[in-house]
């Protein structure tokens, strides 16, 4: 029992670097369909915010990951939000997103250095935002469902930061 506990607190703390926002981030975004995505409407689900690139072959290869991580949870406890991030026209994005099958929303961003969420150092870079709309963790580089799952049980079990207003 204890050495299965280290291991998803080792696994937690190796898929992510430490990047904590204590406050809720805050964003508006619009995805292809047009939609808008705040961070209200995911208020009381985790978010995974995923910076991808059509032409990035670590972000393709995660792609079914997240399908299926945004599949089996999307109705319960969290959601993916993909966010691409290069300068592609929205046919041949909508094209891509079919054929490869993803279920998520996906917003569009120019490149920048940095994000609502925090610094995009490369891709893909993956943020993990608490049910309270707080960044609690970053990676650069791909992952997994299951990597995503097993760091969502270990912030679940983290005590509660106060946010720096005290909220």
């Amino acid at each position: 029992m204890y050495q299965s506990i280290s291991k998803i607190i080792i696994l937690a703390a190796s898929l992510y670097c430490a990047y904590v926002q204590a406050d809720p981030v805050q964003f508006n975004l619009t995805d292809i369909q047009g939609k808008n995505h705040t961070v209200k409407n995911y208020s009381g689900k985790w978010l995974i915010v995923n910076y991808w690139a059509t032409w990035c072959p670590p972000c393709l290869d995660e792609i079914p990951e997240l399908v299926e991580f945004h599949d089996r949870h999307k109705e319960k406890d969290a959601l993916v939000l993909g966010i691409d991030f290069e300068e592609v026209d929205d046919k041949y994005l909508r094209q891509f997103i079919g054929e490869n099958f993803i279920s998520y929303p996906i917003v569009k961003q120019k490149s920048a250095a940095s994000s609502p969420f925090g610094p995009i150092y490369g891709l893909p870079t993956t943020f993990l935002i608490s049910p309270k709309g707080e960044v609690v963790a970053s990676k650069t580089g791909g992952v997994t469902r299951k990597d995503l799952e097993d760091s969502i049980e270990y912030f679940k079990q983290q005590p509660a930061q106060p946010s720096k207003t005290g909220r």
